[in-house]
């Protein structure tokens, strides 16, 4: 028997696992108590990272498309294809003609995340979609403009904090998003028996919920509205006090005057809550010693997510609650994209060609990919490559989205499944199972309530023939990249690199130049010489000699212990702790000015949208939301029997008030329909939900065709995205609006049987 320690990949909350194992079948998983994040808690989803390793529906060799069919085929022989049919369509449409699409699973992945940019790029897609349009691209794109890069943003630190607002999130079930916090509800706990209150907002009484000191409902779409007139409160009643971050953020004299309309009783007829409880909520936020206005997909996904995304922070900076203990955090973490000088993104630099939309981070929103498939015309899509997504299914219109991908000339899927999107694939490329590659968390390391870092090895050797993500894409790259000259010695020396040094070898160098790693000789002087050339340059330049600069200061910090290194990490079986988030700023901004734009122009000029819907009339039922629960992440844990067994969970949840008035009962079947479609489910009651607002979980819908999903095909239930309009978005980001959809909903005449 072997023991083998390692961080779960399946969400965000990177919890530590121990694996007992016999020759590589696995005996035992449960949580480490020795991992200083998660302390031994484990969610369900960790057990089943076995049923992922050992599906049988896994693909594990190349499958081309033969008519309805598929056939396995050598890598070789699909790099080929690959190569010759992307090239194909390259040459007779132009660069504009490829798109690609990275899926959720890809940021778990940490090969993925350090060749899927260099694919791209070699690729020459000039379209690219992602599952950020659906999901934080709000927080992100206040991040951008607030603090300077898109990946600066803070998160709860829930260990010192007397106080958590929770607006649209969930994290009993998401286990924290956009907060990698191990056992969160542990946290939130630790919090209630110090003296601090939990208050939730949410359409839904979640699993939060049902934990937290307080619970108010909230109409969908409204969460701007409310914290406007929280925001408002405050300044107006005087009880801001934001310290240093005054001299620190510019702007202050264009945010009240913007939120004057928003008074608690201009917004409570919307809003669903009683002016005075706003009030109130707003004066105890503001006079807690430490406190946390966290908001997520909830607030993100909806008509006014942007303005709901800046609204947060505002409030949480005219408090004083930004970058201070107990408050919401930046975090230091071992590698460091923003150290590392790696570029913030743009917004609305070029938009779509099809409605305009505008783009974030070079990706266009992924609402309007159907568009770019379907309408003729230059630039028309032809031509897709999708890693580790299912957009069929997780992408607003799904159905219309699946014609589209039908009628595509040439698509590439990477994947470990024949899914609802793969399935239109002409090639699948299957990686390696998840625990024949290392990892690494590049991104939800600058996302933890705590420093930490931990790099987890294969457990398993890589079979033969299998190729891993980062292998994938490199040969790929070194495929369609155009090489001639001195660019194809560059990926001849590119590859025998990787194939000397790998994953691990990139991992080693990132580590050692980080913030914790050994300071090289001569850096800290070619930073002075920077700085002094810095000044030399004429206005419009600095900011270019600014990047340049913050490309090495990681690498000129001092070491506060000993350097780490990937051989220190695998020696430190269970993660070194790096200590608790510490405050960052001015150091971490990467605004021009190196300072807080409090009131970015974007949101005043978004304003005017607001305002409507303040005057808007209370729209009659039904509104439709989300919802997730704690054995499933999006679309692609259904085929695990261990996390679908029990009662059927894809059902539409409805307030029993609401059902009694029209004869409806438990488990009868309803015809729910939208502008763009219809679905048949089974009624749930509960108190539970808000009266007027309707539920149901999102990810599902796994009964068409050609899908090999043996145990989600058992129990397919109804896509959410079936019902979701791609016409609907946040205007402002482009963020597809999944929260506040308007439905109506009739009685179909026999019930489902319950399943057991």
């Amino acid at each position: 028997m072997e023991e083998h320690f390692r961080t779960c990949h399946l969400c965000e909350a990177m919890c530590g696992v121990q694996i007992e194992h016999e020759q590589g079948k696995i005996q035992s998983i449960r949580g480490d108590r020795q991992d200083p994040l998660s302390q031994g808690h484990v969610c369900p989803k960790a057990v089943a990272l076995q049923d992922l390793q050992n599906d049988p529906d896994r693909v594990r060799r190349p499958l081309r498309r033969r008519g309805e069919g598929w056939e396995e085929i050598s890598w070789e022989l699909a790099f080929d294809e690959v190569a010759n049919g992307l090239r194909d369509v390259r040459r007779r449409h132009g660069g504009d003609a490829l798109a690609v699409y990275a899926g959720n699973p890809t940021v778990h992945n940490t090969g993925a995340m350090l060749m899927w940019p260099v694919f791209v790029k070699a690729l020459g897609a000039r379209q690219k979609f992602s599952a950020t349009s659906v999901d934080q691209l709000p927080t992100m794109l206040a991040a951008l403009k607030m603090y300077g890069h898109q990946l600066l943003i803070p998160v709860p630190d829930l260990d010192r904090s007397d106080y958590f607002l929770c607006i649209g999130a969930n994290p009993a079930a998401s286990k924290g998003s956009l907060m990698s916090a191990g056992d969160v509800m542990g946290r939130l706990q630790a919090l209630q028996e110090r003296g601090g209150k939990v208050v939730v907002i949410d359409p839904r009484r979640t699993e939060t919920a049902e934990k937290a000191d307080e619970h108010h409902f909230i109409r969908p779409g409204t969460d701007a509205l409310l914290l406007a007139a929280m925001a408002r409160t405050i300044l107006v009643e005087g009880w801001a006090e934001p310290g240093r971050l005054r001299a620190l953020a510019q702007g202050w004299e264009r945010l009240l005057p913007a939120l004057m309309p928003y008074t608690p009783e201009a917004v409570e007829a919307q809003v669903g809550i009683p002016a005075a409880t706003q009030r109130r909520l707003a004066r105890e936020f503001a006079q807690a010693r430490a406190a946390i206005a966290y908001g997520r997909v909830g607030t993100c996904t909806q008509s006014l997510g942007g303005l709901s995304a800046w609204l947060l922070q505002v409030l949480n900076i005219i408090t004083g609650n930004l970058d201070r203990p107990g408050g919401m955090m930046f975090t230091h973490p071992a590698i460091d994209p923003v150290g590392l000088g790696v570029q913030a993104g743009g917004f609305a630099r070029f938009h779509s060609r099809v409605r305009q939309l505008p783009e974030f981070g070079g990706e266009l929103p992924v609402s309007t990919l159907a568009d770019e498939i379907l309408t003729p015309g230059p630039g028309q899509i032809r031509a897709l490559v999708t890693h580790a997504g299912n957009p069929v299914l997780s992408a607003p219109d799904g159905r219309r989205l699946d014609q589209a991908l039908a009628g595509l000339d040439f698509m590439v899927a990477i994947d470990i499944y024949v899914n609802e999107t793969s399935r239109h694939a002409h090639i699948i490329l299957p990686p390696s199972g998840p625990l024949e590659h290392g990892h690494y968390d590049l991104v939800f390391n600058m996302l933890a309530v705590r420093n930490v870092a931990r790099y987890s090895p294969p457990m398993l050797p890589l079979p033969a023939g299998a190729r891993q993500d980062i292998d994938i894409l490199f040969e790929l790259s070194r495929r369609l990249a155009p090489a001639r000259g001195l660019q194809k010695l560059a990926w001849r020396v590119a590859g025998r690199a990787l194939d000397r040094y790998g994953m691990e070898g990139l991992l080693d160098l990132l580590l050692r130049t980080g913030p914790y790693g050994r300071p090289l000789p001569g850096w800290p002087r070619l930073l002075a010489q920077l700085q002094r050339f810095e000044t030399l340059l004429p206005e419009g330049w600095r900011q270019l000699a600014w990047r340049r600069k913050l490309a090495h200061t990681a690498l000129a910090r001092t070491t506060p212990g000993p350097g780490l290194s990937l051989a220190r990490l695998r020696q430190s079986v269970h993660g070194v702790d790096l200590g608790p988030l510490r405050t960052a700023l001015p150091q971490r901004l990467c605004t021009a000015d190196h300072c807080i734009d409090l009131v970015p122009c974007l949101y005043l000029d978004d304003l005017p949208r607001l305002q409507r819907k303040l005057q808007e009339p209370v729209a009659a039922p039904w509104l439709l939301i989300g919802r997730r629960h704690l054995r499933s992440n999006n679309s692609w844990m259904h085929n695990a029997q261990r996390l679908v067994k029990g009662p059927p969970r894809c059902t539409l949840l409805m307030h029993p008030a609401d059902a009694e008035g029209r004869g409806w009962q438990e488990g009868q079947k309803l015809r729910v329909s939208s502008r763009v479609g219809a679905v048949e489910v089974s009624l749930q009651l509960s108190e539970a939900i808000m009266p007027g607002v309707v539920s149901l979980p999102h990810g599902y819908g796994h009964d068409r065709q050609g899908v090999h999903l043996t145990v989600a095909q058992h129990r397919p239930g109804v896509s959410f995205n079936d019902l979701s309009d791609a016409a609907e978005l946040d205007t402002l980001s482009g963020t597809a609006v999944l929260n506040g959809i308007p439905v109506q909903i009739e009685a179909v005449e026999d019930k489902i049987p319950s399943i057991q």
